[in-house]
């Protein structure tokens, strides 16, 4: 880790004038950044911490939603009486990430912004071909070891998978990120890879994201998230699923539902061929199951991620079943 300058914002504006300059980084909570700058992947020259800006930890909950300043804590978010009876998946998606000690820390702005955790991205030494870290010096991971890389959104430029949870829930319920200058849909705020795996968001360089704002439905109500994993605790998703189910008055004929995937794609990742498949339909396990195949479609495998295909189907099958009683 080399030698940076450091400066303690007193306002947003100030960060954002400052993030502006070459070689600057933000410091919230630090999970990643610190990470990050000892395997030699960030060598900011400028830490910018925005740790004490006011009004920017707040969460609220009312009838409209739930609106989520960027420095709230992980922690807080899941432990709030009011996300876990209105938006569950939001909380379970928190709870069932990292470790209490990280969760105690991290924020949510930097939690949105976390890199993959690609072991290739994460070891410049040994793999210096990372068009992540160096646009246009080839993808390591591809022919590589790939157990834990993407299937969906993926190019011949990247296969590294995005890592976090909380994301796929809000991608789920139509969250918006709001930054110092404008509100993004959060399904457009993350970029598939493309030619560009460089640039994962639409944030631009001292732009600061705000808040996340989440509207209140009663398909986000009755909601939940689904991680597999190879062990219990503190291991990023081999394939997760964040679902929300409305039914008819009947109680049995979907009037809604929300299918996002996450450990398997670039990005997080909407289902939405699940979607529109059960809508209107009976509540069935044959139905269900055959509507869980669309969500892989375009799927591509390299070598040992190949087992993510069928396992996302049926961790989607599953959640679903289980928020229908069913399962």
């Amino acid at each position: 880790m080399r030698n940076f300058s450091y400066l303690r914002a007193t306002s947003a504006t100030e960060a954002g004038q400052a993030a502006q300059q070459a070689g600057a980084m933000l410091l919230a909570g630090g999970t990643t950044l610190l990470d990050l700058a000892k395997c030699g992947v960030s060598e900011p020259e400028t830490v910018i911490d925005i740790t004490h800006l006011s009004g920017m930890g707040s969460i609220v909950v009312d009838t409209a939603g739930a609106r989520i300043g960027a420095l709230a804590r992980m922690s807080e978010v899941a432990d709030h009486k009011d996300i876990r009876a209105v938006f569950p998946a939001v909380s379970e998606s928190l709870s069932l990430a990292a470790s209490a000690q990280l969760r105690n820390m991290a924020t949510i702005g930097g939690n949105l912004l976390q890199r993959t955790r690609c072991s290739y991205f994460r070891d410049p030494g040994a793999f210096p071909a990372c068009n992540k870290r160096n646009p246009g010096s080839g993808c390591s991971a591809i022919g590589g070891v790939t157990r834990n890389h993407a299937v969906l959104g993926t190019s011949q430029a990247c296969i590294a998978s995005y890592p976090g949870d909380l994301a796929v829930a809000l991608v789920a319920f139509d969250a918006v990120v709001e930054t110092d200058s404008r509100k993004l849909a959060i399904d457009d705020f993350f970029l598939c890879p493309g030619d560009t795996p460089d640039r994962e968001t639409l944030l631009q360089r001292g732009e600061i994201i705000i808040a996340i704002d989440i509207p209140a439905s009663d398909v986000a109500r009755n909601s939940t998230y689904l991680k597999v994993r190879d062990r219990q605790s503190y291991e990023f998703a081999a394939a997760s699923a964040a679902i929300g189910l409305e039914l008819e008055a009947d109680g049995r004929t979907i009037r809604d539902i929300r299918v996002a995937l996450g450990g398997v794609a670039a990005k997080p990742w909407r289902a939405r061929a699940v979607e529109q498949a059960l809508v209107g339909k009976a509540l069935e396990a044959d139905a269900v199951e055959k509507a869980g195949r669309l969500a892989m479609e375009g799927a591509v495998a390299h070598g040992g991620n190949r087992y993510k295909i069928e396992l996302a189907q049926r961790v989607v099958a599953r959640a679903i079943l289980k928020m229908g009683g069913l399962a």
